[in-house]
């Protein structure tokens, strides 16, 4: 079985290029900037750019096994202004977990149950300091 990857806050395509480097197919990308997606055009001429995280429906996307990315880290970063995730940058986070979410709602009305529900990985990369707000989060809820 071969694996699939969307990618949320592609930038210039790293996790694709890990993942191709690991035999998965990444099929779309979430990313604004021009010359970033000019980048991955390039590297990844099959893969449909979505563009803005905050305009996609989860349920319009294409199903994936793995949903990567990472989000904004300038509200999470020593080097930034430490307003976590409540932060207009880092805030961003909150539409990756609202995109996954849509992905897995639209997996369940086409049928799929219980283990083959997609997404079933989620890998997210960010700043050291991410951890700290991810853990006040999982305590608040």
């Amino acid at each position: 079985m071969s694996l699939t990857m969307g990618s949320l806050f592609d930038g210039i395509g790293g996790f694709p290029l890990a993942a191709q480097r690991a035999g998965i197919r990444t099929l779309w990308a979430s990313e604004i900037e021009p010359f970033p997606i000019k980048v991955t055009m390039e590297r990844f001429p099959e893969m449909v750019h979505v563009g803005d995280i905050t305009k996609l429906k989860g349920a319009d996307l294409p199903p994936v096994d793995i949903i990567c990315g990472g989000s904004p880290c300038q509200n999470l970063s020593v080097a930034g202004n430490r307003n976590g995730l409540k932060g207009s940058q880092s805030g961003l986070f909150y539409e990756m977990i609202r995109v996954i979410k849509e992905l897995r709602n639209a997996d369940r009305e086409r049928g799929r149950t219980a283990q083959s529900v997609r997404p079933r990985w989620c890998v997210w990369e960010n700043v050291p300091y991410a951890k700290l707000y991810i853990r006040h989060i999982m305590r608040c809820k």
